[in-house]
């Protein structure tokens, strides 16, 4: 069994992607310190720009009838808000590497109240569209800091195991968001979501305040001032592999956000689904995820995390395939679409966290730099492809190619800059 090539000599020897072992944190920093307990906190963070999507999602309609404006244009209000949060992460993330994790997440928050507070009161969609980029990219905060604290305490299997973990809270999201939003636009308007999520920004920065201890020690902090810092880019574009990897979630998230963007027109307007009914039907998708995120937590125990990335990009491209074929053919109706689309997303929480976890443990020394890398690209891939949905049309069509053009690309990524599906890789040991 062969090292992958480890790139330019000021990039450090990484481990074969086939091979990640359960390399802990040190006992300093673990001892008294819950698993459970760190799951919750980071998770509690991770879903702040989920939940600033999906409570929005059953609005939609509303916001574009509200604004004057096209479904296209409804729709960079959420894509503006990924391009943000992929700018974001870039920024925060050598950010976090050179001052701590605490500092960064308390600043970003604060940041998207007072943006969030300006949504709740725009006059105009160019503005609700300027004001969602300027929250994507500060809230972005909160995801990168939270990959990055989970490097600081874990690596290997063991960072997929939590990450997964991770998974089931961030999975709350879409079980919850867009059920909330519905219950705020029966008692209200879609400006509405906006002042909660403000109050949800302030509850964050208290629990922040008071529960989160700085994961980053000062000697472990990248040193040489700001634009030193900045020069780890370098190091992590010359690691082909890293790359491959980092971008897996991007694409993944450029999967789950087509039909997030997609969805609400499709199934609302497309098949008159009521706020709750389309509510109810997201959250069933949101199981899923859910489910096979808990799969994967107990997979990476006894399975290497490249096998059950590659075996999973497999599966959900057939998956895939079968979706557009059901949205071209019309086979099922509302019933065969959903069953496809609930296939074809529920793999997904196979994918992210299995690549996130291999492509931290080659960079562990930088690991806020390597996770803004991770965040920049799941933001911003999402947000450029997704927007495909309402240019092709906005129709389930238009949702399914686009969900299925992103699901091949990863499984292109994987096969041609990995070894993931070179001969022989299959029998090599866990």
């Amino acid at each position: 069994m062969s090292t992958p090539p480890a790139g330019p000599a000021s990039a450090p020897t990484a481990p074969p992607l086939d091979v990640v072992r359960s390399t802990v944190g040190t006992p300093a920093r673990r001892s008294g310190r819950s698993t459970v307990k760190w799951v919750l906190l980071l998770g509690a963070l991770a879903t702040l720009p989920a939940f600033t999507v999906d409570m929005y999602l059953p609005l939609l309609p509303d916001v574009a009838t509200d604004l004057d404006a096209s479904p296209a244009l409804a729709q960079l209000t959420l894509a503006g808000m990924l391009v943000g949060g992929a700018v974001g992460q870039l920024v925060i993330g050598p950010l976090s590497d050179r001052y701590g994790r605490r500092a960064p997440v308390i600043v970003g928050l604060a940041l998207h109240v007072v943006t969030s507070i300006l949504c709740a009161v725009v006059p105009g969609i160019g503005w609700l569209i300027t004001l969602r980029v300027l929250q994507g990219f500060f809230n972005a905060s909160a995801q990168v800091v939270s990959i990055a604290v989970i490097r600081d305490r874990f690596t290997g299997s063991d960072a997929a195991r939590i990450l997964s973990r991770l998974m089931l809270v961030i999975g709350l999201a879409p079980l919850l968001a867009p059920t909330f939003g519905s219950l705020i636009a029966s008692h209200g308007t879609w400006r509405w979501v906006f002042w909660v999520l403000a109050v949800l920004g302030v509850i964050l920065a208290l629990i922040v305040l008071r529960f989160m201890p700085e994961t980053l020690e000062t000697e472990r902090r990248q040193t040489g001032g700001i634009g030193s810092v900045f020069r780890g880019y370098g190091t992590l574009l010359r690691d082909r592999h890293f790359l491959a990897l980092a971008v897996l979630p991007g694409l993944g998230m450029a999967v789950l956000m087509s039909y997030v963007v997609g969805s609400p027109f499709v199934l609302q307007e497309g098949y008159g689904l009521t706020h709750g009914q389309f509510a109810a039907l997201f959250a069933v998708n949101g199981i899923g995820l859910v489910i096979s995120a808990q799969v994967n937590a107990s997979l990476v125990r006894r399975v290497a995390p490249i096998r059950i990335l590659r075996t999973a990009l497999v599966l959900q491209s057939v998956f895939a395939v079968g979706l557009l074929v059901v949205a071209l053919t019309g086979a099922g109706g509302l019933i065969g679409l959903l069953a496809a689309l609930w296939l074809t997303l529920a793999l997904q929480g196979l994918i992210p966290a299995n690549a996130s976890a291999l492509a931290l443990t080659r960079h562990g020394e930088r690991a806020g730099t390597a996770a803004a890398v991770i965040g920049a690209f799941q933001a911003g891939v999402a947000g450029l492809v997704s927007p495909l949905v309402g240019v092709l049309g906005g129709d389930e069509v238009a949702m399914s190619a686009v969900m299925l053009g992103a699901v091949l690309a990863s499984l292109l990524v994987l096969g041609l800059a990995t070894p993931a599906f070179r001969k022989g890789g299959w029998h090599l040991p866990t």
